[in-house]
């Protein structure tokens, strides 16, 4: 039991980062912008990788603040995009993602490590969460669920749209891009179309998605960021295959 103690901070990482993203997820998807997230996901890595190259290494209770700075600087420019594009909505977003994409290749270009240091962005590692990170995102998901208790109505209002920034910022530090976009929609598109929006029925399929990625990655010894998008979608299909076969087949009363 000892030899793995190192895996409780990924494994509550990985917890937490579930009830912090899917109930922000569910609002991503009603607002009809999915994309909206990677884009914010996009260029808080690029803060962080801005951060680096200009040796700019303060850091904010585990995320960097040039990281948070460019993902705030994101939030805003989604929020004009979805106030003025109306219908080119998407179209917008897009670009932003692959502005800020394009951004860090270019940043990056002269480094003999960039193309890892952009792997890790996307990809990330989770198996190496820290402590402060983990702590981050328990405050963040304490913050997000308390308002939706005592708010729900902040969700819909200007207020998410910042929160929404930080949250992924922290998110991206802790797992990476890939990690962040496929929990934030994955589980809400998919178990709420059996559930509705019942965000802890989807964070508890999440997790197990992301549990089971964990020990696959600590077994086979295989990217643990592309391993948890891969379980994901599989527990959720497999979880809307066997309880949603069993709404169809369950008979009808009154």
């Amino acid at each position: 039991m000892v030899a793995y103690e190192w895996m409780l901070m990924p494994v509550l990482g990985s917890v937490l980062l579930c009830f912090l993203l899917v109930p922000l997820g569910y609002q991503v998807i009603a607002r009809g912008v999915i994309f909206a997230d990677l884009a914010i996901a996009q260029w808080a890595s690029l803060g962080t990788l801005a951060g680096a190259i200009l040796a700019l290494n303060q850091n904010f209770a585990g995320a960097s603040v040039t990281s948070l700075a460019f993902a705030l600087v994101a939030a805003v420019t989604v929020h004009l995009i979805l106030r003025h594009l109306g219908e080119a909505k998407e179209a917008g977003i897009g670009i932003l993602y692959v502005l800020g994409a394009s951004l860090a290749v270019l940043l990056v270009s002269g480094d003999p490590h960039g193309a890892q240091a952009l792997q890790r962005a996307a990809s990330g590692d989770l198996l190496w969460a820290n402590q402060e990170q983990v702590i981050a995102t328990a405050v963040m998901a304490l913050l997000v669920w308390l308002l939706g208790y005592w708010a729900p109505g902040w969700i819909s209002g200007a207020f998410f749209m910042p929160v929404f920034a930080i949250a992924v910022t922290y998110a991206v530090s802790l797992a990476g891009i890939y990690v962040v976009f496929a929990t934030l929609i994955i589980t809400p598109l998919i178990v709420g179309s059996l559930h509705g929006k019942k965000p802890l029925v989807a964070s508890i399929c999440a997790i197990i998605g992301h549990l089971l990625a964990i020990a696959c990655s600590v077994i086979r010894d295989v990217p643990v960021g592309p391993a948890i998008v891969v379980a994901t979608l599989f527990t959720a299909c497999l979880w809307l295959i066997v309880l949603g076969q069993g709404s169809v087949d369950k008979p009808a009363t009154g």
